[in-house]
Parts: structure tokens; sequence; C-alpha cells
């Protein structure tokens, strides 16, 4: 991979059928809203990285092994990565068929959790992009990393956000992060801002060589943190 030393980063997070990018430069975090992923990637075709928080790849049948490995590592808090479906339950048009695609190869069911998330996950398989520069990432491996010895707790209460802020701290400036946040279009909750932030925190690290693995050392079943 070109590391292109110097150049911005961005991270992705979802945001009820948008996107939010967080891009950073070494310096601080600016954001933005896109509307699709097409979008999200010519604003972001300038980065030497870009971490989204999505399945990037699909497992035929099973499991992910990174997936299997970013909750090992995440213990207690394992519930907040979803299997990522097999990748025939792309071509379905509903959670009950989805479910029995996913019985037949991989004797579970797909949580609804999932299934919400398959339009997003249909629209990143669905892009071209160099998989050696868009690469996938997950917010609350990135958080552990970040303050390995905070105890994170659920990132909806008011405490978790606080601790999920305060890691941000340890490398942005919490003033200007505020102000940024404060210039979003009104649809995204403060979690997605803050994860597609953490997804920077990865991407940053990936740009650099600096960065762990879940899974794969290439994109064929890989999480960047």
């Amino acid at each position: 991979m070109d590391v292109r030393a110097g150049n911005a980063v961005a991270g992705v997070d979802g945001a009820k059928g948008e996107w939010v990018v967080a891009r950073y430069d070494g310096r601080r975090v600016e954001w933005s809203v896109a509307a699709d992923v097409d979008e999200v990637l010519r604003a972001t075709e300038d980065c030497s990285a870009v971490g989204v928080d999505m399945p990037l790849s699909m497992p035929e049948k099973g499991y992910r092994v990174s997936e299997s490995g970013a909750r090992a590592f995440l213990g207690p808090a394992r519930s907040s990565i979803f299997h990522t479906p097999v990748r025939a339950v792309l071509d379905t048009d509903s959670y009950e068929n989805a479910c029995a695609i996913s019985r037949s190869l991989t004797g579970k069911a797909i949580s609804k959790q999932t299934w919400y998330l398959m339009a997003g996950v249909r629209a990143w398989n669905a892009a071209t992009f160099d998989v050696e520069r868009v690469v996938e990432v997950h917010p609350e491996c990135a958080f552990r990393m970040m303050a390995p010895d905070t105890v994170f707790v659920s990132k909806k209460s008011a405490r978790g956000a606080g601790q999920r802020l305060a890691a941000l701290g340890t490398w942005l400036d919490l003033r200007e992060l505020a102000a940024g946040l404060a210039q979003l279009p009104v649809g995204p909750v403060v979690d997605d801002a803050v994860d597609a932030a953490a997804a920077a925190w990865s991407a940053w690290r990936f740009s650099r060589g600096e960065h762990r693995v879940f899974g794969t050392v290439d994109a064929t079943d890989r999480i960047v943190a």
C-alpha cells in the first residue's frame, strides 16, 4: 500500500440511510454527510486510507475469522459485532428468506439487527474501490485500543458517551470536536459521528502501518483497528 504519509484519512459510519464521513488530517476532524456510497467514495478519493464501519467481505458459508477475533478482543462487549451473513443472503428480499438461507449454510438464522444492515452491506458490496485503501473497521475495537484501561459501558448511556469522547480526546482537541459536530446536519445522531471519528483513527493507523488486524492480512477477511 502507498502510505502517502501526511495525507488525510477518513472514517465512515452509517446514519439512517446516509453516511457520516469524518476526515482527519493529523490535526483535526471535519465531518460531512454523504447520501450514498458513491458519494462517500468521491468525497474520500484523495484520502490515503478510509475506514468503513460496515462488512466489506462476506463468507460463502460459516462465519468470518475476523469477526471471531474482534469479538474475542471485545470480551463482554462482543455483542456489538453482528455476524456478517453468508453471501447468498444478498439476493434475498425478505427476512424470512434470509434466515432460511442462513440456516442452510450456517445452521443459524440471522438477527433482525443484521437484516436491517443489509442495505448498507449491499451498497458496499456493489461498489468498486481499492481494497488496500478502503478497509473495514469496528469503532468499539478502536475505542478499546485508544483507552485500554477504560471499562466501557453502553454507548447509549451518558457515561458510555463520555467515555468514548474522552478516548477521542487522547488524540483530538475536544473543543474542536464539539465545534465540528455542531456543523453537522440534523439527521445523524451522536453515535454515528463519534463512531466515524473512531473509524478515522483506525484508518490513520492503517495508513502508517501501526494497525492491528483481526482475520487475514489481506482484504479477504479483515477488520482493522
